[in-house]
């Protein structure tokens, strides 16, 4: 599946236990704004709320900057489409204390945008210089070959 964007900086923050897919729902102009590559995940998450999922922060620029309507709004809120048993299991999963959803990549499938979310514990500081050095290690061995 073609992946449009991808939040490489998650792999590093966070330590992902579990991955899900879930649907976008956009509008006209952000469907084909996305499916040129322009969905950005950088430093957005997830939230369960009313019993709905929604992804915050992330940001689609307009298609046609000015043949926008001029009340877009590129970072508003979306919906992301879950059925139910996946948000109640999510809101069980959540409830443990560190425990985030975090955009990791944004893809096509069947021709429809998709988020794959992970379900993430943020790394601490020593646990990020431990994945840097394991990171380095196989980049040398992988050269040395």
């Amino acid at each position: 599946m073609p992946s449009l964007s991808e939040n490489r900086r998650a792999k590093f923050d966070y330590d992902i236990l579990e991955k899900l897919e879930a649907g976008v729902e956009l509008l006209g102009p952000e469907v084909k704004s996305a499916k040129g590559g322009r969905f950005e995940v950088a430093g957005a998450y997830a939230i369960i709320r009313k019993n709905e999922a929604w992804l915050i922060n992330s940001k689609i620029p307009a298609y046609q900057p000015k043949n926008t309507s001029p009340d877009y709004n590129p970072e508003r809120t979306r919906k992301l489409l879950l059925n139910q048993f996946e948000i109640k299991n999510l809101i069980g999963r959540l409830q443990e204390k560190g425990l985030s959803l975090i955009p990791l990549r944004v893809y096509l499938k069947k021709n429809l945008v998709k988020v794959e979310l992970g379900l993430a514990r943020s790394r601490k500081k020593g646990d990020k210089r431990e994945y840097l050095k394991k990171k380095t290690a196989r980049r040398e061995m992988r050269n040395q070959e």
